[in-house]
């Protein structure tokens, strides 16, 4: 594997340093940030039934969230 130099903004250094974990390099933190996760790579990850369970517990917050908002906005008026 070779090496290359870049040259990136202090903006961007400071930004990919502050990802930077303890003993991991810069292009460790490059490889880590830009590596493409597909939702394939997920399947199997849960049974169906730890499926069912997440996605009703996902619905009844969506519903709670929406409920807050509508309360919220009805408050403000």
């Amino acid at each position: 594997m070779g090496t290359k130099n870049i040259a990136i903004s202090d903006e961007a250094y400071q930004m990919l340093r502050a990802l930077k974990k303890p003993r991991e390099s810069f292009t460790d933190v490059i490889e880590r940030i830009t590596r493409g996760n597909t939702v394939l790579e997920l399947a199997g990850i849960v049974s169906k039934t730890e499926a069912v369970k997440i996605e009703r517990r996902v619905k009844d917050f969506r519903t709670q969230s929406s409920q807050r908002i509508f309360s919220t906005v009805e408050g403000l008026k």
